[in-house]
């Protein structure tokens, strides 16, 4: 029984993640201050006695001490605490890049203090604009001016946060590695404005009112199922040395997404498809910086982690539509 502390754990992904690691009988334990986050994505984890919910700041360590104590030490931390939400970056850069720094400072520092293994959910928005597409896992980070807009507020809270646990990593010794998600989609992803594309379609969609398609729809995501995406937070935390080759998997970065891109028109249009309702998609004023193609080369975790998504997008819509059109309309 592995002993794991996740921090954002009652948000989207950390959720997924939770439950999976209750169901392989790990003792997990989770921090959040809910801000994003909702207790009730951990409805299904509350009666099991290896689970235990912490309300609170996760830059705070004391509290991280406190979920540490519960679980008698720790063996493997996963750091997914942090303000997303592309609205947020534009609105609140100073929440942002606050959030996400600390908060990731403290994570190293608890993972070096109790020398465990941590693994940290960075962002492709750590490397801006990519200059290559499909991205490559060493990638050039490049950054609009700050006078222009602020979009890169959370990105480059991420790319802070690998330089400062690579630094740890080739200063300590310490066994930290770095996952990339790439749009990663579900029914518990926020659908308000302040959420991502997919929810926020599928929410217009079940409430009849317009798709509004930032732009000419013309740039491109990878969207990808969040069981596959959990899948991979599974295996960069549990998997001990690399299995082509046996190498160590400190300082260790994946990019883990559907390796396709989809332009938001043609999302919009399939998310009509799905949902099997008249609407209307509406050509709208998007925010300033949004990147024009993102689509993740996967080969380094295939080769050292075994992982590729299965699910596909239109899979995976299906699903998300049941949930969503569920939530609004029962």
């Amino acid at each position: 029984m592995t002993r794991v502390l996740v921090t954002g754990g009652a948000g989207f992904l950390g959720s997924h993640l939770v439950e999976e690691l209750l169901a392989r009988s790990h003792r997990v334990v989770v921090i959040d201050d809910l801000f994003r986050g909702k207790k009730k994505n951990l409805d299904d984890c509350k009666d099991d006695p290896d689970f235990h919910f912490i309300k609170g700041d996760c830059a705070n360590l004391e509290i991280l001490n406190a979920a540490v104590e519960w679980l008698d030490g720790v063996d493997l931390v996963y750091h997914l605490a942090a303000v997303n939400g592309t609205r947020w970056f534009h609105e609140r850069a100073d929440m942002v890049i606050d959030v996400n720094i600390n908060t990731t400072l403290a994570a190293l520092r608890l993972a070096e203090q109790h020398a465990c293994r941590l693994v940290f959910a960075s962002s492709p928005e750590a490397i801006g604009e990519a200059g290559i597409q499909p991205m490559p896992v060493s990638s050039k980070s490049v950054f609009d001016d700050a006078a222009q807009h602020q979009r890169h507020s959370y990105g480059a809270s991420k790319y802070l946060g690998e330089i400062m646990l690579q630094h740890a990593v080739r200063t300590k010794d310490l066994d930290f590695r770095i996952v990339r998600p790439f749009n990663a989609y579900g029914g518990r992803c926020p659908s308000t404005e302040y959420g991502q594309v997919i929810s926020i379609f599928m929410d217009a969609a079940a409430c009849g009112k317009p798709l509004k398609v930032h732009g000419d729809g013309k740039q491109t995501r990878s969207f990808t199922w969040v069981g596959d995406i959990t899948e991979a937070f599974l295996l960069a935390g549990l998997t001990d040395v690399a299995i082509d080759d046996g190498s160590k998997l400190a300082g260790a970065v994946w990019n883990v997404g559907w390796p396709e891109e989809t332009s938001i028109a043609e999302l919009a249009e399939l998310v009509a498809e799905t949902a099997g309702v008249e609407v209307m998609i509406e050509p709208t004023k998007g925010y300033f910086g949004d990147s024009q193609r993102r689509c993740p080369d996967i080969s380094l975790a295939t080769r050292q982690l075994g992982w590729q998504p299965w699910t596909t997008l239109e899979a995976g819509l299906r699903s998300t539509w049941f949930v969503i059109n569920n939530r609004i309309n029962g």
